[in-house]
């Protein structure tokens, strides 16, 4: 049987039961993430920092008010249901951070760097790596987090996201803390070598970010478009956004950087469908009808565990130890951002589920897969 791939103006339906879903239990499901929203203000602004700690501590991107909760579910790539507003275009915060890891894979391909365990110093020549403790950053430990860069980019010094706790267990991810300042313990510990100690910090993702424009010599939302999201059908109302102080100079042109989340406002702002849709370009490993957009030994790659955290593989979060879902196997994966929006993959099933603004996205992930274990 051909593997369905939804067209841009034609996203075909199947009904619960055909698509092996139990028809109550799926309903049951979206009600019961209806009621789990987000209880943090619908004025995302509320959740950034106000500059407390330091003078760029605060917003520096554009954000929005949020929409009710909302999500969508996607089975051999047919639209299964869903509930809520989910054409609204709305800010995903660390859900960013997986589209930069999508960058990184057109690069890599294109030979704009040559393997994962290269020095970053080696093709980006910007300053950025120059130091005796940064040459020593290769392009594995940005996109795992473990890369420990120092220094300070667009005005935000490294010191700032320190020791910030995020995880399964962590604020911010099920929606306690959006902007993840409060899960701040210690700003000035110690920097350790490159690839020893693992730690979400934002100013380092959006290094990795601004070193792929030096590759590119492009802005990154041109090349996601020309090179995923239009080939894959998405809508033409996403953005991705930098920050008021990420403009870049590259070969006498200025250039937005942009950012890895919404910590400081900015990153991608999506629907619910193009999202599934990224998330579906991955449970098939990169093809698109007989297009392969992303290589497959790359998302392979991505999605091998860290060794310091094997909840995390190249900017994208793993189920390896279940933190994302009792029922879904251990290869599950997600694009996941604070304030409970998540782009959850289960690859075995050739299911995606889209979920935004929820409180308790382990909670509705699990229903909505005991319904299409239920339907069978």
């Amino acid at each position: 049987m051909t593997a369905y791939f939804p067209a841009a103006d034609n996203w075909q339906s199947l009904d619960p039961a055909t698509a092996g879903f139990d028809p109550a239990q799926l309903a049951a499901a979206f009600s019961y993430a209806a009621t789990q929203e987000l209880t943090a203000s619908r004025d995302l602004r509320d959740m950034v920092p106000k500059g407390e700690r330091h003078p760029y501590d605060r917003q520096l991107g554009p954000l929005q008010d949020r929409s009710p909760a909302a999500g969508l579910v996607v089975k051999n790539g047919y639209l299964v249901g869903s509930f809520g507003p989910i054409d609204s275009v709305e800010v995903t915060f660390s859900c960013s951070k997986s589209y930069i890891s999508a960058v990184a894979g057109l690069a890599c391909n294109d030979g704009l760097f040559n393997d994962l365990d290269e020095p970053v110093g080696h093709s980006v020549k910007d300053g950025g790596f120059d130091s005796a403790h940064n040459a020593q950053i290769t392009w594995r430990h940005l996109l795992q987090l473990t890369s420990e860069w120092e220094g300070e980019l667009f005005g935000i010094p490294d010191w700032i996201d320190r020791d910030r706790k995020v995880g399964s267990a962590a604020p911010g991810m099920e929606g306690s803390v959006i902007g993840g300042s409060a899960a701040l313990v210690d700003e000035h510990r110690a920097l350790q070598t490159p690839g020893t100690f693992w730690e979400y910090n934002d100013i380092r993702v959006n290094r990795a970010a601004l070193a792929l424009l030096r590759l590119y010599h492009k802005a990154l939302p041109e090349i996601l478009k020309t090179r995923i999201m239009d080939p894959i059908g998405a809508s033409a109302t996403w953005q991705w956004h930098g920050y008021e102080t990420s403009w870049v100079e590259e070969n006498g042109e200025k250039i937005q950087a942009v950012s890895g989340g919404a910590h400081w406002g900015g990153g991608i702002w999506i629907n619910s469908y193009d999202h599934a849709r990224f998330g579906l370009l991955y449970s098939r490993r990169g093809y698109w009808g007989d297009r392969q957009l992303l290589p497959e030994a790359w998302i392979g790659r991505t999605l091998q565990p860290c060794d310091l955290n094997p909840e995390y593989g190249l900017l994208w979060w793993l189920n390896h130890q279940h933190a994302m879902s009792d029922l879904a196997c251990v290869e599950s994966f997600a694009a996941r951002g604070a304030g409970g929006n998540i782009v959850f993959v289960e690859p075995q099933k050739d299911l995606v589920i889209v979920l935004r603004w929820c409180g308790n996205t382990k909670g509705v992930i699990d229903r909505i897969l005991a319904s299409e274990k239920a339907g069978h």
